[in-house]
C-alpha cells in the first residue's frame, strides 16, 4: 500500500503550525496560571489584601483618632466581645480585671491602650497604613528613577554607562544612616525625609537589574531591526527594550516593598523616624519595647502585622519570579 508524501508533509506542516499557534509560554495568561499554582504566593497575596483592607477601614470606624488621649483608660489590656468568654482577650493581667470600673464596663479596646490611653487597634492599623504609603512611595521611586537610569545607561554603554555606573559606586559607598542624620539635620523627622532618603539609595538595585537585563537584549535581532528602520532611541528604549523586562522590574519592585517597610521601621526604632503621636509600624514597635515586659500587648500586635507584611510580600515576589520566568516550567 503506498502513501502519499506530500499528504504527510501537509499533515507534518499542520502539525508544525499548531506547535507555533499555541500558547507563548511567557503569556500573561500562562503566567497568572503558574502564580496561582504557588500556594505560597496566593496565600501571601490574600493576606496583603486583608491587611490593606484592614488599614484603610479599620480606622475611619474604630469611633476614634489614633493621637486620641483617653486618662481614664490608660494601659487597658486588649478585650474583645463573646471571645473574652473564652478566657481570652478578657480584659484581665495575672487574674486582675482592668475594666471592672463602671466607667470601663462597656468599653471594649481589642488591642487595648497604651500609657496614655491611645487606642492601639486605631494606632496599629493607621500604622500599618503609613507604612504601606512609605512602602508605596519608594517602589514608585525604584521604578521611575532605577529605570530610566538603568536603560540610559546599557543602552548608550560606552563613557556613559562607565561614568553613570562609577556614579552609583559613590552612591552605595554612603551609609544610609548618615543620609538620614544628614536629612535629619536639614528638615523635620518625618514621612518627607524617609522619602528624600530613600530616593538618595533606593533605587540603585533596580537600575542594575535594568542595566543587566538591556544589555542582554540591546543586540538581539529585533532591537537592530528597529535600528534598521530609523526608530528613535527613545522609541527602542520604550517600544523595544521596557516591555521586555517588565516582570524583572515587577519582581524587583515587589522586593523593594518589604525592605522599605522595614527601613522605616528600623528608623523608628532608634529614634530617627517618625516621632510620636505619629503612628507607623516601626513608632508602636519602638514604643512597646520600653513596657514589653509590664504590657507585652503593646509590642505584640504591630510585631505580628509587620511580620505578616514582610513574609507576604516575600512570597509574592518569590511566585512572580517563577510565574515570569519561562525557565520555571515544569519544575
Amino acid at each position: 500500500m503506498s502513501t502519499n508524501p506530500f499528504k504527510l508533509n501537509k499533515s507534518n506542516n499542520h502539525m508544525e503550525q499548531e506547535v507555533i499557534q499555541g500558547e507563548d509560554p511567557g503569556s500573561l495568561k500562562e503566567a497568572v496560571a503558574r502564580f496561582s499554582k504557588n500556594k505560597g504566593a496566593v496565600v501571601g497575596f490574600i493576606v496583603i489584601v486583608i491587611i490593606l483592607l484592614f488599614a484603610l477601614i479599620a480606622p475611619l470606624v474604630s469611633g476614634t483618632t489614633y493621637d486620641h488621649v483617653e486618662k481614664s483608660q490608660l494601659n487597658l489590656p486588649p478585650r474583645i466581645p463573646v471571645i473574652e468568654k473564652l478566657g481570652i482577650f478578657d480584659g484581665k493581667i495575672n487574674g486582675f480585671d482592668m475594666y471592672k470600673s463602671d466607667s470601663l464596663k462597656d468599653v471594649y479596646r481589642w488591642f487595648g491602650s497604651d500609657s496614655l490611653g491611645r487606642d492601639l487597634w486605631t494606632r496599629v492599623w493607621k500604622g500599618t497604613q503609613i507604612s504601606f504609603l512609605i512602602a508605596l512611595i519608594a517602589a514608585v521611586i525604584d521604578v521611575i528613577i532605577g529605570i530610566t537610569y538603568g536603560l540610559i545607561s546599557a543602552y548608550y554603554g560606552g563613557k556613559v554607562d562607565t561614568v553613570m555606573q562609577r556614579f552609583i559606586e559613590i552612591l552605595s559607598g554612603i551609609p544610609n544612616l548618615v543620609v538620614v542624620i544628614i536629612f535629619m539635620v536639614i528638615f523635620k523627622p518625618g514621612i518627607l525625609t524617609i522619602i528624600l532618603a530613600l530616593m538618595i539609595t533606593g533605587w540603585t538595585g533596580m537600575s542594575r537589574v535594568v542595566r543587566s537585563q538591556v544589555l542582554a537584549l540591546k543586540e538581539q535581532e529585533f532591537v537592530l531591526a528597529a535600528k534598521t528602520l530609523g526608530a528613535s532611541h527613545i522609541k527602542i528604549m520604550m517600544k523595544e527594550l521596557l516591555p521586555n523586562i517588565v516582570g524583572q522590574i515587577l519582581v524587583v519592585s515587589m522586593f523593594s516593598i518589604p525592605s522599605a517597610i522595614f527601613y522605616e521601621s528600623f528608623l523608628a526604632f532608634v529614634g530617627l523616624g517618625l516621632q510620636p503621636p505619629q503612628a507607623s509600624l516601626g513608632v508602636l514597635i519602638s514604643s512597646g519595647y520600653e513596657s514589653m515586659l509590664t504590657q507585652p500587648y503593646i509590642i505584640i500586635f504591630p510585631v505580628i502585622v509587620l511580620s505578616l507584611l514582610m513574609i507576604s510580600f516575600n512570597l509574592i515576589a518569590d511566585g512572580l519570579r517563577d510565574a515570569l520566568d519561562p525557565k520555571m516550567k515544569g519544575f
